[in-house]
């Protein structure tokens, strides 16, 4: 039992106040859905694309007939990047990379591909797999820089 005249603990306190901001980012952020149908992923591959060192970037504006809300995103490597092992390294980094950029860069109303190179996806230091993400993300959307 806590004495009476306990100092609060300020570690709690300051947990407290730091996941209440997180949640209130988190809420502001259109939701990330995967994409999982084959006709989304052509009409992605239609559409504008950046390549970068680690992976390519497909990404388009949905059209007035589809959903516009939230930000879809698929992952996909082929054989060539090696086998299922290999292929799924490079998905899991191109997830989280996306977990960690699409929320702050990514647009409401937009699909997004990203496709693993061979070697290059798995083998990136991650910092600059973000770094690149950016970069993209940039290009694809005609931000100027």
């Amino acid at each position: 039992m806590t004495p009476p005249n306990a100092p609060e603990d300020k570690a709690l306190a300051d947990a407290e106040g730091s996941q209440s901001a997180v949640l209130s980012c988190v809420l502001d952020t259109p939701p990330l859905v995967t994409l999982s149908k084959r006709n989304d992923f052509l009409k992605a591959a239609r559409a504008r694309r950046q390549g970068t060192s680690s992976f390519l970037l497909q990404g388009r504006k949905r059209d007035a007939t589809e959903p516009a809300t939230g930000i879809r995103v698929g992952y996909t490597c082929s054989k060539k990047v090696g086998n299922a092992v290999a292929r799924n390294h490079a998905k899991r980094r191109l997830r989280e990379a996306a977990r960690f950029v699409l929320p702050e860069l990514g647009r409401d109303g937009w699909d997004y591909v990203l496709i693993g190179k061979k070697n290059d996806t798995s083998a990136r230091p991650f910092d600059l797999l973000l770094k690149d993400l950016r970069y993209a993300l940039r290009k694809v959307h005609g931000d100027a820089q």
